[in-house]
């Protein structure tokens, strides 16, 4: 409740819970939908990327739903609590944003093409909440694997910004960072929109077109 009486903020590396040094529960071998694995290796060409634009649930169906996606996992990134819970991730004091790992063929779907569903898909203005989910959890944020998805995204972002503002809306608070672990969520919530079609699911875009894809 804390976290809910002011601004959220993401919590230090001190002030973080301290976890565990292996997962408390198990990741399912195969995508619900696609069939595909959930967990890596995964076959040779294949490229992975890591977003965060609110509740995963709605999130992750986006980008199964995309063509040229391989895998898709929902997860916890971008914090500093080792192996959390999902209880734990709500306190906010993990510091980690609930998170899709999409797993994707470049030829048949490019990083930036990505980028542009990411985008549009929400409203990356609110800063540490996604309409009524509010928390650090919900943050906007893409966690990079590289320095050219890196350069990209930030490319796109300044682009999108642009556009947001053009349209009469707020900055674009998407935070861009290196992509460090990521953490495998419960089991109940891998592809949970399939699993329960009617499940709640607050995925609402601005509106805005996200330019210059290719």
């Amino acid at each position: 409740m804390l976290f809910h009486r002011r601004t959220p903020r993401i919590v230090t590396a001190q002030e973080a819970l301290p976890g565990r040094d292996r997962p408390c529960f198990p990741v399912p071998e195969r995508h619900a939908v696609l069939g595909s694995p959930l967990m890596p290796p995964f076959p040779k060409g294949l490229q992975t990327a890591y977003f965060a634009l609110g509740c995963f649930w709605g999130a992750e169906r986006l980008f199964w739903q995309t063509e040229g996606v391989y895998s898709t996992a929902v997860g916890y990134a971008g914090g500093f609590t080792p192996h959390p819970s999902y209880e734990e991730v709500c306190t906010g004091r993990t510091g980690h944003a609930e998170t899709v790992q999409v797993v994707h063929d470049p030829l048949k779907v490019s990083y930036r093409a990505l980028l542009q569903r990411f985008f549009e898909a929400h409203d990356p203005t609110q800063g540490m909440r996604q309409g009524n989910d509010v928390g650090t959890q919900y943050r906007s944020a893409i966690f990079t694997v590289d320095e050219a998805q890196h350069r990209e995204a930030e490319v796109v972002r300044s682009a999108y910004d642009a556009e947001l503002r053009r349209a009469g809306l707020r900055e674009c608070t998407t935070e861009i960072a290196p992509a460090g672990p990521f953490y495998y969520a419960e089991t109940y919530h891998q592809q949970y929109l399939h699993k329960m079609p009617d499940g709640y699911c607050d995925l609402t875009g601005t509106g805005v077109a996200c330019p210059g894809v290719s």
